[in-house]
């Protein structure tokens, strides 16, 4: 058993990255792409990666010392709700338009897949 949540946005969005790749079901359009494998955290957040489903861009996730942050661009309101209703810290941006949604730390992994899911299905 694990007695320690993993905290570090790098191995935070290495494992998101890893649930959304050879998922089947509603996930299965969708793959991760523009991968920075170098990618440093930073304060204000450096970009890991995007997510699409099929021909769509989904989200944008970002890595932080401390967390993840994923950005979604298509399915704003789903997202927001769904991360929610999951616990998710999670905020409307106005300019450009999108919903923020914060992974804190590896337990909070299966709930972000969950809102990606959702994401994915309203789209």
């Amino acid at each position: 058993m694990v007695s320690r949540e993993i905290d570090d946005g790098v191995r935070i969005a290495q494992l998101l990255a890893s649930e959304l790749v050879g998922h089947e079901g509603t996930l299965a359009g969708v793959t991760v792409t523009d991968a920075d494998p170098d990618v440093e955290p930073t304060t204000d957040g450096a970009r890991a990666y995007r997510i699409r489903g099929d021909d769509t861009a989904l989200a944008t996730v970002f890595v932080h010392p401390g967390r993840a942050r994923i950005e979604f661009e298509a399915g704003q309101e789903v997202a927001l709700d769904a991360a929610r209703e999951d616990g998710l810290r999670a905020r409307p941006k106005a300019n450009p338009p999108l919903t923020v949604v914060f992974v804190e730390n590896s337990a909070e992994v299966k709930r972000a897949l969950r809102v990606v899911e959702r994401t994915v299905e309203a789209v």
